[in-house]
Protein backbone atom coordinates (compact mmCIF):
# COMPACT_ATOMS: atom_id res chain seq x y z
CA UNK A 1 0.00 0.00 0.00
CA UNK A 2 1.06 3.37 -1.08
CA UNK A 3 0.54 6.66 0.89
CA UNK A 4 1.17 9.69 -0.27
CA UNK A 5 2.28 12.82 1.32
CA UNK A 6 0.96 16.37 -0.36
CA UNK A 7 3.80 18.39 -0.49
CA UNK A 8 3.74 21.52 1.65
CA UNK A 9 4.10 23.52 -1.16
CA UNK A 10 1.62 21.76 -3.23
CA UNK A 11 -1.15 24.33 -4.74
CA UNK A 12 -3.85 22.06 -4.70
CA UNK A 13 -3.37 21.55 -0.47
CA UNK A 14 -3.55 25.56 -0.66
CA UNK A 15 -6.27 25.30 -2.67
CA UNK A 16 -8.81 23.57 -0.99
CA UNK A 17 -8.96 25.46 2.38
CA UNK A 18 -8.64 29.03 0.46
CA UNK A 19 -12.09 27.30 -1.60
CA UNK A 20 -14.31 26.46 1.26
CA UNK A 21 -13.52 29.62 3.01
CA UNK A 22 -14.93 31.30 -0.24
CA UNK A 23 -18.16 29.17 -0.16
CA UNK A 24 -18.90 30.32 3.60
CA UNK A 25 -18.18 33.69 2.80
CA UNK A 26 -20.91 33.19 -0.23
CA UNK A 27 -23.50 31.57 1.87
CA UNK A 28 -23.38 34.46 4.65
CA UNK A 29 -23.18 36.87 2.45
CA UNK A 30 -26.98 35.86 0.66
CA UNK A 31 -27.70 33.79 3.72
CA UNK A 32 -27.74 36.26 6.46
CA UNK A 33 -29.22 39.68 5.99
CA UNK A 34 -32.51 37.60 5.69
CA UNK A 35 -31.62 35.76 9.12
CA UNK A 36 -30.91 39.48 10.73
CA UNK A 37 -34.25 40.74 8.67
CA UNK A 38 -36.33 37.47 10.28
CA UNK A 39 -35.06 38.15 14.03
CA UNK A 40 -35.45 42.04 13.61
CA UNK A 41 -39.57 41.48 12.49
CA UNK A 42 -39.99 37.92 15.01
CA UNK A 43 -38.51 40.61 17.88
CA UNK A 44 -40.75 43.29 16.53
CA UNK A 45 -38.47 45.86 15.85
CA UNK A 46 -39.58 48.40 13.25
CA UNK A 47 -37.27 51.76 12.16
CA UNK A 48 -37.28 54.75 14.42
CA UNK A 49 -38.72 56.41 11.66
CA UNK A 50 -39.49 56.84 7.66
CA UNK A 51 -38.69 58.80 4.36
CA UNK A 52 -42.44 60.94 5.07
CA UNK A 53 -42.39 63.46 7.01
CA UNK A 54 -46.35 63.40 8.07
CA UNK A 55 -48.21 60.23 10.06
CA UNK A 56 -48.72 57.35 7.82
CA UNK A 57 -52.49 56.54 7.80
CA UNK A 58 -52.53 52.71 8.30
CA UNK A 59 -54.50 51.30 7.08
CA UNK A 60 -55.71 54.36 4.46
CA UNK A 61 -59.27 54.76 4.32
CA UNK A 62 -62.00 55.70 1.65
CA UNK A 63 -63.21 58.70 1.62
CA UNK A 64 -64.25 59.94 -1.67
CA UNK A 65 -68.03 59.12 -1.30
CA UNK A 66 -69.14 61.50 1.21
CA UNK A 67 -71.54 64.29 0.48
CA UNK A 68 -70.84 67.73 1.34
CA UNK A 69 -71.94 70.94 -0.07
CA UNK A 70 -70.01 74.28 -1.15
CA UNK A 71 -71.03 77.50 0.64
CA UNK A 72 -73.25 78.14 -2.09
CA UNK A 73 -75.47 75.53 -1.11
CA UNK A 74 -74.62 73.40 -4.15
CA UNK A 75 -73.78 69.55 -3.81
CA UNK A 76 -69.82 68.33 -2.89
CA UNK A 77 -68.00 65.01 -3.32
CA UNK A 78 -64.61 64.20 -3.08
CA UNK A 79 -65.35 62.07 -6.21
CA UNK A 80 -65.75 64.86 -7.90
CA UNK A 81 -61.68 65.57 -7.35
CA UNK A 82 -60.75 62.04 -8.14
CA UNK A 83 -57.07 61.63 -9.82
CA UNK A 84 -55.77 64.57 -7.69
CA UNK A 85 -53.69 64.31 -4.70
CA UNK A 86 -56.22 66.21 -1.90
CA UNK A 87 -54.65 68.70 0.98
CA UNK A 88 -57.66 68.82 3.29
CA UNK A 89 -58.34 71.09 6.62
CA UNK A 90 -61.22 70.95 9.04
CA UNK A 91 -61.54 74.05 10.75
CA UNK A 92 -64.98 76.26 12.02
CA UNK A 93 -66.43 78.69 10.28
CA UNK A 94 -64.37 81.42 12.17
CA UNK A 95 -61.62 80.30 11.09
CA UNK A 96 -59.18 81.38 13.78
CA UNK A 97 -55.44 81.88 13.71
CA UNK A 98 -54.08 77.93 14.19
CA UNK A 99 -56.65 77.77 10.83
CA UNK A 100 -55.85 80.57 8.86
CA UNK A 101 -51.92 78.79 9.11
CA UNK A 102 -53.19 75.78 8.23
CA UNK A 103 -54.43 76.81 5.03
CA UNK A 104 -52.04 79.22 4.54
CA UNK A 105 -49.32 76.52 4.35
CA UNK A 106 -51.50 74.61 2.46
CA UNK A 107 -51.34 77.23 -0.52
CA UNK A 108 -47.72 77.77 -0.35
CA UNK A 109 -47.14 73.53 -0.55
CA UNK A 110 -49.16 73.69 -3.65
CA UNK A 111 -48.05 76.54 -5.59
CA UNK A 112 -44.19 75.45 -4.99
CA UNK A 113 -45.18 71.95 -7.05
CA UNK A 114 -44.85 74.74 -10.55
CA UNK A 115 -45.79 72.32 -13.26
CA UNK A 116 -47.23 69.71 -11.16
CA UNK A 117 -50.11 72.01 -9.44
CA UNK A 118 -52.36 70.90 -11.75
CA UNK A 119 -52.25 67.70 -9.79
CA UNK A 120 -52.97 69.24 -6.38
CA UNK A 121 -55.87 70.61 -4.49
CA UNK A 122 -56.77 72.13 -1.55
CA UNK A 123 -60.15 71.64 0.41
CA UNK A 124 -61.36 73.45 3.38
CA UNK A 125 -64.34 71.94 5.61
CA UNK A 126 -65.88 74.21 7.67
CA UNK A 127 -67.15 72.09 10.74
CA UNK A 128 -70.26 74.43 11.31
CA UNK A 129 -72.66 76.16 9.61
CA UNK A 130 -71.89 79.56 10.35
CA UNK A 131 -72.09 82.89 7.82
CA UNK A 132 -70.80 81.68 4.80
CA UNK A 133 -70.43 85.37 3.28
CA UNK A 134 -67.94 86.11 6.66
CA UNK A 135 -65.78 82.57 5.76
CA UNK A 136 -65.96 83.94 2.12
CA UNK A 137 -64.41 87.13 3.11
CA UNK A 138 -62.05 85.67 5.59
CA UNK A 139 -60.76 83.28 2.55
CA UNK A 140 -60.44 85.61 -0.39
CA UNK A 141 -57.13 85.12 -0.70
CA UNK A 142 -57.41 81.60 -1.50
CA UNK A 143 -59.73 81.48 -4.38
CA UNK A 144 -58.56 78.02 -5.51
CA UNK A 145 -59.34 76.26 -2.41
CA UNK A 146 -62.58 74.58 -2.80
CA UNK A 147 -64.95 75.61 0.36
CA UNK A 148 -66.94 73.14 1.50
CA UNK A 149 -69.67 72.06 4.37
CA UNK A 150 -72.57 70.12 5.19
CA UNK A 151 -75.34 68.93 7.67
CA UNK A 152 -74.43 68.27 10.64
CA UNK A 153 -75.23 64.48 10.44
CA UNK A 154 -72.84 64.00 7.07
CA UNK A 155 -70.14 66.27 8.90
CA UNK A 156 -69.85 63.87 11.65
CA UNK A 157 -69.12 60.95 9.67
CA UNK A 158 -66.63 62.74 7.39
CA UNK A 159 -65.32 63.63 10.58
CA UNK A 160 -64.93 59.70 11.85
CA UNK A 161 -64.01 58.76 8.51
CA UNK A 162 -60.57 60.91 9.24
CA UNK A 163 -60.47 59.42 12.50
CA UNK A 164 -61.22 63.13 14.11
CA UNK A 165 -63.13 63.41 17.34
CA UNK A 166 -65.92 65.59 16.20
CA UNK A 167 -66.36 66.87 19.98
CA UNK A 168 -62.53 68.32 19.37
CA UNK A 169 -61.62 71.31 17.79
CA UNK A 170 -61.15 69.88 14.19
CA UNK A 171 -57.99 73.03 13.74
CA UNK A 172 -56.03 71.39 15.86
CA UNK A 173 -56.05 68.27 13.56
CA UNK A 174 -53.61 69.61 11.10
CA UNK A 175 -53.54 69.08 7.55
CA UNK A 176 -54.40 65.61 5.69
CA UNK A 177 -53.46 64.18 2.66
CA UNK A 178 -56.14 61.89 0.01
CA UNK A 179 -54.47 60.05 -2.61
CA UNK A 180 -55.60 59.91 -6.11
CA UNK A 181 -58.00 56.43 -5.52
CA UNK A 182 -59.64 58.69 -2.69
CA UNK A 183 -57.84 57.14 -0.07
CA UNK A 184 -56.68 59.15 3.05
CA UNK A 185 -53.01 58.18 3.44
CA UNK A 186 -51.61 60.79 5.84
CA UNK A 187 -51.97 63.43 8.71
CA UNK A 188 -49.97 66.07 9.35
CA UNK A 189 -50.30 67.80 12.58
CA UNK A 190 -50.43 71.20 13.76
CA UNK A 191 -46.78 72.75 13.81
CA UNK A 192 -45.45 70.14 11.24
CA UNK A 193 -42.50 72.16 9.30
CA UNK A 194 -44.47 72.82 5.43
CA UNK A 195 -40.75 72.38 4.14
CA UNK A 196 -41.58 68.50 5.38
CA UNK A 197 -44.49 68.84 4.00
CA UNK A 198 -43.05 70.50 0.23
CA UNK A 199 -40.55 67.07 -0.24
CA UNK A 200 -43.29 64.32 0.40
CA UNK A 201 -45.37 66.06 -2.06
CA UNK A 202 -42.76 66.84 -4.62
CA UNK A 203 -41.58 62.92 -4.12
CA UNK A 204 -45.40 61.90 -4.33
CA UNK A 205 -46.12 63.89 -7.16
CA UNK A 206 -42.69 62.45 -8.79
CA UNK A 207 -43.03 58.82 -8.28
CA UNK A 208 -46.88 57.99 -8.27
CA UNK A 209 -48.48 57.08 -11.83
CA UNK A 210 -51.83 58.44 -11.05
CA UNK A 211 -52.58 62.12 -9.94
Amino acid sequence: MTTMIMHENDPAAKAAPANRWVLVMLVLLFVLPVVLATLLYLTGWRPSSSGNHGELIQPARQVEGRSLQTLDGKPAHFSELRGKWIMVHFGSSSCPEECMKNIYTMRQVHAAQAKEIGRVQRVFIATDRGAAETLKAKLADYPEMWVWTGEKKALEELLQSFGINAGQPAQQQGIYLVDPLGNLIMRYPPGTDPGGMLKDMTRLLKYSWVG
